[in-house]
């Protein structure tokens, strides 16, 4: 099929998609039940000249230092691979052409666990929407909602640092991996939803939602493809966010306490954390 025939299934006019503005347009035009949250259009933008710019501002070393912090180095070419403007090889090839090794190892170890995810997905497609394993949490499957709250939904959970990380998936269809993390454990520990639920919800929004590397990971931090359940505290948000992200305590309090305190709360039918 040519791009021109595709396109034309979707009624998209080719000839416009130079024309960031008239392209919204269009597309909005031919989807009618889009609700008030899809309207808002993301400022990331697409296309092979972005790919190229942020394949030139790739710095390894300092992703590496700094990957886990959520104001810190991010590369932004996630969405890039997702969609097929470039391969995760092309990448790790100009990693190495910037960095040595051992500087560029943990942006490269963060390319490798997308390739391990895409030959689990090859492997064993069931364990896409199926969970691999019981839950590790003290509580069965069917303990848990197939359905996400509207709060969660709407960015409205009242707890200030998830609500960020929420709105700003809903406004740009980005959320840095870390907060990824964090909004998982909440969904699945705090609220009690199936990762299933969360999931599709990621997929719905994110700009590089892939089905391998997203619902994998929700499974992990499920704990039905780990050993244990990922969980955090404020603190740990605390630790690294930047300024932007609000981590009070009285506005997250439901996160605040030791590590210890929290996972008797989370997980009462298990044995106390040692």
């Amino acid at each position: 099929m040519t791009k021109t025939t595709h396109l034309a299934r979707l009624r998209i006019d080719p000839n416009i998609l130079s024309n960031r503005a008239d392209l919204i347009t269009q597309v909005r035009a031919i989807s009618p039940n889009l609700d008030a949250m899809d309207t808002v259009v993301s400022s990331i933008q697409g296309g092979m000249d972005e790919a190229q710019q942020r394949l030139a501002r790739l710095d390894p070393s300092a992703y590496g230092k700094s990957r886990n912090h959520l104001d810190r180095a991010v590369t932004g070419l996630s969405p890039f691979v997702r969609h097929g403007a470039m391969s995760t090889r092309l990448i790790r090839d100009r990693a190495l052409e910037l960095a040595e090794p051992k500087p560029a190892e943990k942006f490269i170890q963060q390319l490798a666990w997308r390739e391990y995810w895409q030959r689990i997905y090859n492997q064993f497609p069931d364990y896409i929407w199926h969970d691999v394993e019981p839950y590790k949490t003290g509580f069965r499957a069917s303990d848990y909602s197939d359905d996400l709250p509207d709060d969660i939904l709407t960015a409205q959970t009242g707890v200030a640092c998830i609500d960020q990380f929420l709105t700003e998936l809903l406004e740009t269809g980005y959320m840095h991996n870390h907060a990824r993390l964090y909004v998982a454990a909440y969904v699945c520990h705090w609220r009690r939803v199936k990762w299933q639920a969360g999931a599709r919800f990621f997929l719905a929004h994110l700009l590089d939602g892939d089905p391998a590397s997203n619902n994998l990971s929700w499974q992990w931090v499920a704990s039905t493809f780990s050993h244990k359940p990922y969980f955090f505290n404020l603190e740990n948000i605390e630790k690294f966010s930047g300024e932007a992200t609000d981590t009070r305590f009285k506005t997250n309090k439901v996160l605040a306490g030791t590590y210890e305190d929290i996972y008797a709360r989370l997980f009462p039918n298990l044995e106390p954390q040692s």
